[in-house]
């Protein structure tokens, strides 16, 4: 049971939620601070920390996410995937928004805001620069992290699965002609290494190592596998703040040397992740799908496989470029913005469930 899931339960229930439950936007908040202030205080092991890296992707931020992740897959019982067909609406809504939407809104976003309304409050020779890294972004759908918005929201496990993979396979096809389309370049150097390494890192470790797990521990009865992903709910929690804590220790230099471009570039991305998860949200509750479908479906489209986007925009215009710089943004906002859009798809339940089940 997820955090957000235990909080609705012991509400229903008229239990006292913890200290932590309770706060969990303050820790949130305070992890932001925290990170820039010990990025700052503390550089030499941090820099460290983030030059462990391999084709572009951190490992202590790999490994981080592997504790949020494994419980989630521990649930999945790979026989019982074909449960998925039953749910080919909010497959088709996930790819229609990923795909056929989000990196044409972002274009668009992208000219009206950086082009013409921050225009005069950003370097004139980067804003090129700029739209390319947010259409960068916008070209790589999340991979990892949707499987913790989606256990954060309560999503279908299965349905999370299948969805990351299509898109991940998609994404070895699409992404360099829809960024070469948008960008109006003739040739898009895609970062092979670094998609090849997050789909290993991100899926095909964390899966094998909870499907390993999982028989384990049914050898010892489902009591026992219940019993251990309880333990590792909070444990999931405090991965996602820990990862939090060191993207914004990684990135503290950047913020504090330019707060307002920072600030009016994160303006469209923050527009993009509300637009398209509201679209694949109401368009799922059109289609008539389930509550747990509509929110990972929802936030896939809404986040962004950053490592992707950021390896892409250094390998194309260098690591100082606006570019690079955009894409960090995202990096930066991901998090904290994600967790307000499973807020407000787990608060909106009712209303989705109502609009449903009236068609």
């Amino acid at each position: 049971m997820t955090a957000q899931c235990e909080v609705t339960a012991k509400r229903t229930a008229g239990l006292p939620m913890s200290v932590f439950e309770r706060w969990l936007t303050l820790w949130v908040a305070l992890c932001i601070v925290a990170g820039v202030a010990l990025g700052q205080l503390l550089p030499a092991p941090f820099q460290a920390l983030g030059r462990m890296a391999v084709a572009q992707v951190n490992l202590p931020v790999g490994l981080l996410i592997w504790v949020m992740i494994i419980p989630m897959l521990m649930k999945i019982d790979f026989g019982a995937l074909h449960q998925v067909k039953d749910h080919w609406r909010g497959i088709a809504v996930t790819l229609l928004v990923n795909w056929a939407v989000k990196p044409f809104s972002m274009a668009f976003l992208a000219w009206l805001f950086i082009r013409h309304l921050f225009a005069a409050w950003l370097p004139a020779n980067q804003l090129d620069s700029y739209v390319a890294g947010l259409i960068l972004l916008a070209a790589a759908p999340c991979t990892a992290m949707v499987f913790v918005w989606s256990r954060l929201s309560g999503g279908d496990p299965y349905f999370t699965l299948s969805q990351v993979a299509l898109n991940d396979t998609i994404m070895v096809f699409a992404f360099a002609p829809i960024v070469a389309l948008l960008l109006g370049l003739s040739a898009i150097t895609v970062p092979w290494a670094t998609l090849l390494t997050s789909v290993v890192l991100y899926i095909v470790v964390p899966v094998s190592l909870a499907q390993v797990w999982r028989k384990m521990l049914l050898k010892r009865g489902q009591a026992r596998l219940d019993a251990t992903l309880a333990r590792l709910g909070h444990l999931s929690i405090l991965a996602l703040l820990a990862t939090l804590t060191l993207l914004f220790a990684f990135q503290g230099e950047a913020i504090l040397k330019q707060p307002v471009i920072i600030a009016l570039l994160a303006v469209p991305i923050l527009i993009q992740v509300f637009f398209n998860s509201a679209l694949a949200y109401g368009l799922n509750r059109a289609a008539g799908e389930k509550h747990n479908i509509a929110c990972p479906s929802a936030l896939i489209g809404a986040s962004n496989f950053f490592e992707l986007a950021v390896a892409a925009a250094i390998s194309l215009f260098g690591f100082q470029s606006g570019a690079a710089l955009a894409t960090v943004v995202g990096v930066l906002i991901e998090v904290p913005v994600m967790l307000l859009v499973v807020r407000l798809v787990n608060q909106s339940k009712d209303w989705y469930e109502a609009g449903r089940t009236a068609q």
